[in-house]
C-alpha cells in the first residue's frame, strides 16, 4: 500500500515521535516554593516591589501544571494547541510545557478482563466509565500486556450448527500516536475487531471433524475442527485480529479459546449423536476382534487336526463364537451329553 492509499484509508498518518525533554520535575517542584518566599518578602518589605510581588505570587503556581510523573510501561501523548508534540515513554519526574495537554480517548474505558463477572451471553466487552480527576494522571497510556475477554458468542460453524465460543486476547499498545489519533477509542475498536475476527474464523470450521470440509482454503478436504484444532484456530484468530488493529498501533500477543460448546438448543441432540458414533466405533472394533479370533480358532483346529468339521458345522461354530464374543452379556453354556451331532 503506497502513501496515497494509506492516507485514503487511515486519514492523516501520524508518526510517533519521542518527546525529548530533561527530567526537571524535582527542580521545578523545589524552585516554586522558593519563588513564593521571594514574592512574600517583596510584598512585606518592599513598597516599590509590592505590586511585582503580588504578580509573582499569582503566577508562580503555574509551572506546577507542567509536572508529570511516569512509571515504567506508561506513556503520555502530548499535544500543544491541537498539534501533536510527542510521546513520553521513559519513567521519571518531568517538567513539560504547562500548555501541553495529555490525550487518551480511551482513558475512561475499561475492557472486561479474563475472569471478570459478566453476562456470558454478552458478545461485546462491558465498558465502565471512571471519573478522571487529573489530566496528566488519568490520561496515561499503559504499555503493559493486557487481557481482553469478550465473553461467549453464539456463532454458526461451517455446517450451520450454532456453537458458543469465548476467547481471551493478550494485547498491548506499541504505537501511541496511532492508538490515539488513528481511531476514536482504541479499546472499543479492539473489542469490536475481536468479535468480527472470531465470527469470520469460526464460520470456516466445523465443531467436530466432518467430511468434505476445506478449512485451509487449498481446495482439499481436511480434518480441521474447532474442537480438535484449537491451537490452529486460535492462531488464525490472532492473525485476523492483528491485521485489523495494525492501524490502531496495537500488537496482539496471543489469542486463546477459553470456552467451546454447542449451543443449548442443540447440545442434547449432538450429545446423542456423539454417543451413537462412539457406540458404532466400539461395535466395529469388537466385531473386527471377534472375526480375527474366530479365524484364529479355525486355523488352530485345522493345524492340530482335533476335529473334522464340514462347512455346515464350521458355519454353526462361527455363529456361536460370534454370538459369544460380540454379545453384551456373558454367554450361558449348554452342556451336550450326547454325541457330537
Amino acid at each position: 500500500m503506497d502513501e496515497n492509499e494509506k492516507k485514503i484509508t487511515s486519514g492523516i498518518v501520524v508518526e510517533e515521535k519521542i518527546y525529548t525533554t530533561a527530567k526537571l520535575g524535582m527542580l521545578v517542584l523545589l524552585a516554586v516554593p522558593i519563588v513564593y518566599l521571594i514574592a512574600i518578602a517583596m510584598i512585606i518589605f518592599g513598597s516599590v516591589l509590592f505590586v511585582p510581588g503580588i504578580i509573582i505570587a499569582c503566577v508562580a503556581w503555574f509551572p506546577l501544571c507542567g509536572l508529570r510523573v511516569l512509571k515504567p510501561n506508561e506513556a503520555l501523548v502530548l499535544t500543544l494547541f491541537g498539534k501533536y508534540k510527542g510521546t513520553i515513554k521513559e519513567e521519571g519526574f518531568y517538567f513539560i510545557n504547562p500548555f501541553c495537554t495529555a490525550v487518551n480517548p480511551a482513558a475512561a474505558t475499561k475492557l472486561a478482563q479474563s475472569g471478570d463477572s459478566q453476562n456470558q451471553q454478552q458478545a461485546v466487552a462491558a465498558a465502565t466509565t471512571t471519573t478522571v480527576t487529573s489530566d496528566g494522571l488519568g490520561k496515561k497510556i499503559s504499555l503493559k500486556a493486557m487481557t481482553l475477554s469478550n465473553g461467549r458468542q453464539k456463532i454458526n460453524d461451517c455446517l450451520g450448527n450454532p456453537v458458543e465460543i469465548g476467547i481471551a486476547v493478550i494485547w498491548r499498545v506499541t504505537d501511541t500516536a496511532k492508538a490515539v489519533f488513528n481511531v476514536d477509542n482504541y479499546k472499543e475498536y479492539l473489542s469490536l475487531q475481536c468479535d468480527s475476527a472470531l465470527r469470520n474464523i469460526v464460520r470456516i470450521y466445523p465443531y467436530d471433524v466432518a467430511s468434505n470440509v476445506d478449512t485451509t482454503g487449498d481446495g482439499q478436504s481436511d480434518e480441521g475442527s474447532l474442537r480438535g484444532s484449537s491451537e490452529v484456530v486460535a492462531e488464525r484468530i490472532r492473525n485476523e485480529i492483528q491485521s485489523k488493529v495494525n492501524e490502531a498501533g496495537l500488537e496482539i500477543i496471543e489469542a486463546r479459546i477459553t470456552y467451546l460448546a454447542y449451543a443449548p438448543e442443540i447440545a442434547s441432540v449432538m450429545l446423542q449423536r456423539q454417543q451413537a458414533s462412539a457406540i458404532i466405533d466400539a461395535r466395529k472394533m469388537i466385531v473386527d476382534g471377534a472375526v480375527g479370533m474366530v479365524e484364529m480358532a479355525l486355523e488352530r483346529l485345522n493345524e492340530k487336526e482335533l476335529v473334522q468339521l464340514d462347512e455346515e458345522r464350521k458355519a454353526a461354530m462361527v455363529s456361536n463364537l460370534l454370538v459369544v464374543l460380540c454379545g453384551n452379556h456373558d454367554a450361558q453354556p449348554i452342556v451336550n451329553s450326547g454325541s457330537l451331532y
